[in-house]
């Protein structure tokens, strides 16, 4: 190979690099605009349509703004995609959490974890999806084993199922919904 092709393949793979590079940041931005569009249409429908009431009247407005978006902005917009946005809000109130979510992992993930109904539980798979960067179809298999509750009832997770990352991540999720209950049990007053 004669320097002038040696110094093409170091640009070439150089200029390749920028461009997955980029293109890999535009994914992660567009999945982040997305995410945060689907939490505010929610809010939006629950709190100002639907009034946090799930009556008759909300399945009637649910199908048919879905209706109406699919009209206007063709497939994407059906009443389960709305019903999806609808639990996201309500599963994620707060638009912090939102904002941080939303960078870190994508929208699928995300409507796999707004149905666990134990926030610990929610917590953890959040947690493990981060740091393990676990595709949509690692975190499916993980939660249909039942890795959360086999992680839970382990009598020494550290050496039958938790790497250190793991356990550590479970301190933390524990934390967060398990405040801090000192026991006055056999203090003196």
């Amino acid at each position: 190979m004669s320097k002038n092709e040696i110094e093409t393949t170091s640009l070439f793979s150089d200029i390749k690099h920028l461009i997955e590079a980029s293109k890999n940041n535009v994914a992660v931005s567009v999945n982040a605009e997305m995410t945060l569009l689907y939490w505010n249409i929610g809010r939006r429908i629950n709190n100002e349509v639907l009034q946090n009431e799930r009556a008759e009247y909300g399945k009637k407005i649910v199908a048919t703004l879905s209706r109406q978006l699919h009209f206007e902005y063709g497939t994407g917009w059906s009443e389960k995609q709305l019903r999806h946005c609808l639990r996201f809000a309500e599963t994620f109130p707060n638009i912090e959490i939102v904002s941080a979510l939303r960078r870190q992992l994508s929208w699928t993930h995300l409507k796999s974890i707004i149905y666990i109904e134990d926030p610990l539980k929610r917590e953890f798979y959040i947690e493990m999806c981060k740091m393990e960067k676990w595709s949509t179809r690692t975190l499916e298999n993980r939660m249909n084993s039942m890795l959360y509750e086999r992680t839970a009832i382990s009598k020494n997770p550290d050496k039958k199922i938790l790497s250190t990352k793991l356990h550590q991540s479970i301190e933390r999720a524990k934390n967060r919904f398990i405040p801090n209950q000192e026991s006055n049990y056999g203090k003196d007053d």
